[in-house]
């Protein structure tokens, strides 16, 4: 897919206001790149394939009904930004640990006009107080048996989880059959025929099994 058919298939049911916020959420992420890795170098010139579409295409799996939505280890504001600028119906919660990144992700918000409704948690989720979220979005944050236990106290049987993955998606799920259980679904990426997410509700450890959650490594954040 090429950046200028990822950008139509971003933009092509969205207001002019919200393409323009998407245009403003690149430059900013480009521009501070010169100060921070807030992404992958080799992906800097693909930003609507790699990092726009790549979270937008969340929407299409999330209800319409969603308020509450929780982005784990933000990082350069991918998915959550663009989840808030695409949902302008929605409140999201960005939770991010390090210190740059946080104040980076605080700028945007307030430069995209965005504070009223998109917040970021400036700490480890661990020591988050529990809130129930709707949806519950990660994206490379930790693999999937210490992901659910950490982000467990903010999910409740209703809550949807959206989590892209790389190559693992198979592997992460078959290494909590038998901890974790509920509906879970691998779809392909829009984005990447090597990738996919998976999309699971009804989250809830199995009975009898005593999960510990484990923080994720800090490349991981």
């Amino acid at each position: 897919m090429t950046e200028d058919e990822a950008r139509a298939a971003v933009i092509h049911t969205v207001p002019r206001e919200t393409v323009e916020r998407l245009e403003q959420l690149i430059a900013m992420v480009q521009e501070e790149m010169a100060h921070q890795n807030l992404i992958a170098a080799s992906t800097a010139d693909h930003m609507w394939t790699r990092h726009i579409l790549d979270s937008a295409q969340l929407l299409d799996l999330a209800p319409e009904t969603v308020a509450r939505w929780l982005d784990l280890g933000s990082g350069a504001g991918f998915p959550g930004m663009v989840i808030a600028i695409m949902r302008p119906d929605v409140s999201v919660t960005l939770v991010e640990s390090r210190r740059k990144r946080i104040d980076f992700l605080r700028s945007m918000i307030e430069r995209l006009g965005l504070d009223d409704r998109v917040s970021v948690a400036g700490q480890r989720l661990e020591t988050l107080t529990p809130s129930r979220y709707d949806v519950i979005s990660a994206r490379a944050f930790a693999p999937l048996d210490r992901l659910l236990p950490l982000a467990k106290p903010f999910a409740d049987e209703k809550t949807l989880w959206l989590l892209p993955k790389g190559r693992s998606a198979a592997s992460e799920l078959e290494a909590v059959t038998g901890t974790w259980q509920g509906v879970f679904n691998i779809v392909p990426s829009m984005t990447d025929t090597d990738a996919a997410i998976i999309v699971a509700s009804g989250v809830t450890p199995v009975p009898g099994r005593t999960i510990k959650a484990k923080a994720p490594s800090k490349g991981q954040r």
